[in-house]
């Protein structure tokens, strides 16, 4: 018979609230469970659940800073699923994954068709340096455009930009998939200008490099913006089937029923 769970004292509970480790009585009795059945030293006990709250606050905050970010808490490296019929270069995935592009100051374009799971990778991207405490922010393209062009409308157009120029990693998703009047294309620009090898830019896009500077109004302001883009970025290209169906729910299947199944069979002889 196993020994019963050790109960934490409404004492212990003060004192853990007091020093603001309050969390720590969710998981203090089984710690000291395996305590116990180890006959662990008073040290390493305390260091094992020292490394608990650690980690339990490296988590909260990890989360408080992607949802600052915007960015979706499904899409997440572990919840990639390897076994998707899309092809890419798995070295330079890797590469990015350790953020030193984010270190160098350098960009990443992730291109492909529409559905291949570009901006899953991406937010992947923002998720990583979230944990890591970079300065994230993750928007689609055309919401940026619209919304700096309403911020115009009370003056605060300048403290956005100054916002987004200043995170270490800014995901800009579905680039160039609408054209891009005088305005956006001017903003795009000074963002770009702003943050060359000044900060980390992700864009994610179903159009190649090349058909950027067709989607901007202003020629010469584009060519500009997108040479500074590509002189400082990998570009990672994704082919194959569309991975947003391996994200859409499955129906339960109902259990089978041998005699259902039975009766179904086509009578031989």
């Amino acid at each position: 018979m196993s020994a019963p769970t050790p109960s934490i004292t409404p004492e212990l509970k003060r004192i853990l609230s007091r020093l603001k480790l309050g969390q720590m009585s969710d998981t203090l009795p089984e710690r000291l469970v395996t305590a116990r059945a180890s006959s662990m030293p008073h040290v390493d006990f305390l260091e094992m659940i020292l490394a608990d709250e650690v980690a339990r606050r490296d988590r909260t905050s990890a989360a408080v800073r992607a949802k600052a970010a915007h960015l979706d808490p499904t899409m997440v490296l572990d919840a990639w699923d390897d076994t998707a019929a899309v092809t890419y270069d798995h070295s330079l995935w890797a590469e990015l994954t350790t953020l030193r592009f984010v270190d160098e100051n350098h960009n990443a374009l992730i291109l492909g068709p529409v559905g291949v799971g570009k901006t899953f990778l991406a937010t992947a991207l923002g998720h990583i340096a979230s944990r890591r405490r970079y300065r994230v922010h993750f928007e689609r393209a055309d919401k940026m455009f619209k919304r700096l062009k309403a911020a115009r409308l009370d003056n605060s157009a300048d403290a956005e930009m100054r916002k987004m120029v200043g995170v270490d990693l800014l995901l800009l998703d579905d680039f160039a998939l609408h054209p891009l009047d005088v305005t956006e294309t001017n903003d795009f620009y000074e963002l770009v200008v702003e943050r060359h090898r000044q900060g980390a830019t992700v864009i994610t896009s179903n159009r190649d490099p090349s058909e950027f500077l067709a989607q901007m109004a202003d020629p010469l302001l584009a060519q500009s913006a997108i040479d500074r883009v590509q002189s400082a970025a990998y570009e990672l290209v994704i082919e194959g089937e569309s991975y947003r169906k391996r994200q859409k729910p499955q129906t339960p299947q109902p259990p089978s029923d041998s005699r259902t199944q039975r009766s179904r069979q086509k009578p031989t002889g």
